[in-house]
């Protein structure tokens, strides 16, 4: 698969998935992120988290984390909710708890970040990646996941 086709997403292992946002420019990944497809790619990607989270890695970390990515058409954000507790690993499309942790980036960012592509660091520094709460959780939340690199 050479080009970035959120129709077969699903159908994507997470390397792969990882090689297709590496090789798509940003302003094509904007494109599909900002149309009818955003909804599943974002959907296929947080239903995923569970499956790559690394329990041995979060030791004893409980923690709310809300996902908001913005750049919806209607110039909205999704926020995605995930929950770190007793050494599972839930998501939830909606916000119900209050976080530990809020982390705020566009969809071209956010699919960098879980792609294994993007510095989340470098991200923070020059203001694409907003963090609010626990910075310490923030800057060890990669490690908590197996986030394949292309």
């Amino acid at each position: 698969m050479t080009d970035f086709d959120p129709a077969n997403f699903a159908n994507v292992e997470p390397k792969e998935f990882a090689k297709l946002v590496k090789s798509t420019p940003d302003d094509k990944i904007a494109e599909v992120m900002s149309g009818d497809l955003r909804g599943k790619i974002l959907s296929e990607v947080f239903n995923r988290m569970p499956s790559l989270f690394r329990a041995d890695r979060a030791g004893s970390t409980n923690a709310v984390i809300h996902w908001n990515i913005t750049g919806r058409p209607d110039g909205g954000a999704d926020t995605y909710e995930i929950v770190i507790e007793n050494g599972a690993c839930t998501v939830s499309d909606t916000a119900q708890r209050d976080p530990k942790l809020s982390l705020t980036m566009g969809p071209v960012e956010f699919l960098k970040i879980v792609s294994g592509g993007g510095n989340p660091v470098m991200m923070f520094m020059t203001g694409k990646l907003k963090a609010k709460g626990d910075l310490g959780l923030a800057a060890n939340i990669a490690n908590l996941f197996d986030i394949p690199k292309a």
